[in-house]
């Protein structure tokens, strides 16, 4: 099954351990996005790489550490206006866009079209 998946299409855990990485290296020059994160982000970095790992077919790693990812409810702490959600959405773009070699046309669509989305439904403000 997970050969199948998104998940081992691009090769497994790794290559979204390398995708969140990248994307902290925008948050963490963002004046917007750094404040809503902790000051030591190791752990902050291992969560997501693990639920986006689960989301598009993984192990269920996320899920036994952190439980159910209630997006919406662990985010609420945060004032998400249309400029965070932009500034978050032009990050995790541009990570995808440092990886996209490994992505086929339409993975790299199907995760583009998911944090648009995710993005959106995110902004509380």
């Amino acid at each position: 099954m997970e050969e199948q998946s998104l998940y081992g299409r691009v090769g497994g855990q790794a290559f979204f351990d390398d995708l969140v990485e990248r994307f902290y290296e925008g948050v963490v020059c963002d004046e917007l996005l750094r404040p809503m994160y902790p000051d030591d982000l190791e752990e902050s970095r291992r969560h997501l790489a693990l639920f986006f790992a689960q989301y598009w077919g993984g192990p269920r790693s996320y899920e036994e550490v952190r439980g159910h990812p209630r997006l919406r409810m662990r985010h609420a702490a945060f004032r998400i206006t249309k400029r965070a959600r932009d500034a978050w959405l032009l990050h995790m773009t541009a990570a995808v866009n440092a990886v996209s070699d490994r992505l086929s046309p339409e993975d790299y669509e199907e995760m583009v079209a998911y944090f648009e989305m995710a993005a959106h439904q995110l902004r509380n403000v």
